[in-house]
């Protein structure tokens, strides 16, 4: 059915053919593992406290106004 690709290296067990990976599929699975884990521990990081319900999303966005808080304030009293 399958045929018998790669390099040879498989191990059969109950008549199920497992064919081991070559090395560049490891590695670069190592890798994308790497990376999914330190985006995970960076986003549980910036988003942790919201997610446990330590704090509202709406908390803690002062500083990123940048001024324009009471610009629109003023527009709308207008």
């Amino acid at each position: 059915m399958g045929g018998q690709g790669g390099d040879g290296h498989s191990t059969t067990y109950k008549g199920f053919t497992v064919h081991h990976p070559k090395r560049w599929h490891a590695i670069t699975g190592k890798g994308m593992c790497a990376i999914m884990w330190f985006w995970i521990l960076y986003r549980a990081k910036q988003d942790g406290p919201v997610v446990l319900g330590w704090r509202h999303p709406w908390e803690g966005h002062e500083d990123h106004s940048h001024g324009h808080g009471h610009e629109h304030e003023h527009e709308a009293s207008h």
